[in-house]
């Protein structure tokens, strides 16, 4: 039954798809703003590992040369770029996931979650690079690398897995907000899972951008293969795992109010 005020979009329609790219652009736009201070700490570490050996000298470093300034450095970038590309992220992620599953029905989830994402980040990157090169002009930074696909696979994977193994009941027998906790874990799953993946080539495209080498070889070759999986990396994780965890609740909390279940679910019509 529909609570008084609540506003109920159908599944699979224009209005549902119009829902979830309200919600992706939103939630990718508030939530890459609130982290720009941590994105500014990220890439000066990257490429400048031994003057910011350390988190907390990172911040002090450039907060005394620079001034507090130097940390909203490309914010408008970063909540307009962010909040386009996750409309499209998000809105043509359940487009194409209607769309897949209804030509490969429920035999292979798998298959389903990484076309659909994949084919939502080829708009969605499109979408991001005006802003993305405006923001490199104002900040100096290299793109957030992000493996959309892992993130996506792994967030359903991660919502089927806790309620068929862990819960064990089915999600209708939740309430919202119980639903939403399971978001938050899936969330910061994916987010984490994500970071180890896309760190090395964070690192390499960093190293690359701020001419510390002339090649992928000399880049791999001067930051080390262990350094390429490992530096930076607790910064990131810090930063991808809570944005990605917010950017999910923000998302699912939005289609709930507009009268849409939780994500992490296929169906075929």
């Amino acid at each position: 039954m529909m609570g008084e005020g609540e506003v109920r979009v159908s599944s699979g329609g224009l209005g549902y798809f119009g829902v979830c790219a309200f919600g992706g652009m939103l939630s990718a736009g508030t939530t890459h703003l609130v982290i720009t201070p941590l994105d500014v700490l990220k890439v000066n570490m990257q490429v400048n590992p031994v003057k910011y050996n350390s988190i907390a000298s990172c911040f002090t470093t450039l907060l005394r040369e620079q001034g507090p300034s130097v940390f909203w450095r490309g914010w408008a970038g970063k909540f307009l770029g962010y909040g386009a590309q996750g409309g499209c992220r998000f809105g043509l992620y359940e487009y194409f996931k209607s769309l897949y599953s209804n030509i490969f029905g429920d035999c292979n989830r798998s298959i389903i979650f990484f076309l659909s994402s994949a084919s939502a980040e080829v708009f969605a990157n499109v979408a991001l690079c005006p802003f993305e090169a405006v923001k490199i002009r104002v900040q100096a930074q290299p793109h957030f690398a992000k493996v959309s696909m892992v993130m996506f696979s792994t967030f359903e994977h991660s919502v089927d897995f806790m309620y068929r193994n862990v819960i064990q009941r089915r999600k209708e027998d939740f309430s919202k907000p119980q639903q939403l906790g399971v978001t938050c874990l899936a969330g910061y799953a994916s987010g984490s899972i994500g970071c180890l993946i896309s760190n090395p080539t964070d690192n390499i495209v960093a190293s690359l951008y701020y001419r510390k080498a002339d090649s992928l070889k000399l880049a791999i070759k001067k930051i080390g293969l262990l350094n390429l999986f490992t530096r930076s990396l607790r910064i990131r994780i810090m930063l991808v795992g809570p944005v990605v965890t917010l950017q999910w609740l923000f998302y699912d909390t939005i289609k709930v109010f507009s009268g849409l279940p939780t994500s992490g679910k296929v169906s075929t019509k």
